[in-house]
């Protein structure tokens, strides 16, 4: 069976560890050339030498450092052939009216805003070359809050809202732009979702609310994000693909 991402130049953000650090491997193994961008450079740095990708350092909430792993990619690759944005960032599972104003700023830059600041530079690269893709990382509760998570959830639903415009004002330059809706998975982050410790009984809480029984793993994630970004895709944009067990219906 040929390689599905066979010679694709690609950015996956957030690819130091948990859902990133396993679609960085999973393009690897499907042929892309992979730049692994993160802020953690000690992890990011080891996950690229795992799978043969280059490493950026890289606060997505940055304009300067996502103009350079743009930069980095195409100096390397000579070309941008697709984006994953999967970086973000939660605040701790509690009422709205507790989450301070930093935290509440610190979504946005980094669930949001880093949105911005890919489009602004990578988008002009893959109108240049003749098309692209895009695969943001939302969330099943930007389509389905859940208490105790309104303001992540809202920066979600950005992501969806945001993706869907640019999957429209894009098409013409025959870019696409998707999204994966994951639900809560088994990742460093699990604890501040679940907003208490990560006992048997307190996982029973959520997993009761999926259909299929279990949580999201990074494994999921990334076939999800290989489908996207490939040929077999090829019709789809402003498609959000909810990998969630079924939470979601």
């Amino acid at each position: 069976m040929s390689e599905r991402l066979s010679g694709k130049a690609s950015i996956v953000t957030g690819a130091a560890s948990g859902f990133g650090a396993e679609i960085a491997a999973r393009f690897a193994a499907e042929g892309a050339r992979v730049v692994v961008a993160d802020l953690d450079a000690a992890k990011g740095e080891a996950v690229a030498a795992r799978i043969g990708g280059v490493f950026a350092r890289c606060d997505v909430s940055s304009d300067a450092d996502v103009a350079a792993a743009v930069a980095l990619a195409v100096a390397r690759f000579g070309r941008l052939d697709v984006v994953v944005n999967n970086a973000g960032v939660t605040h701790l599972n509690k009422p709205a009216g507790e989450v301070t104003e930093a935290e509440f700023d610190r979504l946005w830059r980094v669930n949001i805003k880093s949105l911005f600041h890919m489009n602004r530079h990578a988008t002009p690269v893959m109108r240049a070359q003749g098309g692209g893709v895009f695969v943001n990382v939302a969330s099943t509760t930007g389509v389905r809050p859940g208490p105790g998570l309104a303001w992540y959830s809202s920066s979600k639903g950005a992501v969806i809202t945001a993706s869907k415009g640019l999957a429209l004002e894009l098409a013409r330059d025959r870019i696409r732009v998707c999204v994966i809706n994951p639900m809560i998975g088994e990742t460093a982050m699990l604890e501040q979702f679940m907003g208490m410790p990560d006992t048997p009984d307190n996982r029973q809480r959520f997993l009761s609310r999926i259909p299929l029984g279990r949580f999201t793993q990074p494994a999921d994630v990334a076939a999800a994000a290989v489908y996207l970004a490939s040929d077999e895709a090829g019709f789809l944009t402003g498609t959000c693909l909810d990998v969630d067990g079924g939470r979601n219906i």
